[in-house]
């Protein structure tokens, strides 16, 4: 049986997860839209298999039926987490700049862009 770590606000909104509603939902997304958006977005073609709520809702009822996007595991447990927690997506382009206008360095390119005239 795997044990459950959560917060014991977080235990009491998981039965949120439990209903018809929400699982119908849910497959309605992922039919929708089966790719994971934050690979898409780097130009990596995954499935997704999770319905995230794009504004956590922590248990708030309308929060929970805000908007959805498809994520794959991966993008979930790790990128979004870290988004939220730090208020910026940390994935790259291609030349190694954030693709985040919120990110830190996100600067950088704009620094530089503008050294190069």
């Amino acid at each position: 049986m795997r044990r459950d770590d959560r917060s014991d606000e977080a235990k009491a909104y998981r039965r949120l997860y439990n209903t018809r509603a929400w699982r119908d939902r849910r497959l309605a997304l992922l039919s929708a839209e089966p790719m994971c958006r934050y690979c898409k977005a780097l130009g990596r073609i995954t499935a997704a298999t999770v319905a995230d709520h794009i504004v956590p809702h922590r248990g708030d009822r309308e929060l929970f039926a805000g908007e959805l996007q498809p994520l794959c595991q991966s993008c979930h447990s790790a990128v979004k987490q870290r988004e939220e927690r730090g208020g910026y997506h940390s994935a790259v382009d291609l030349d190694g700049y954030p693709i985040d206008p919120n990110h830190p360095n996100a600067a950088s390119r704009t620094n530089i862009a503008s050294e190069a005239k």
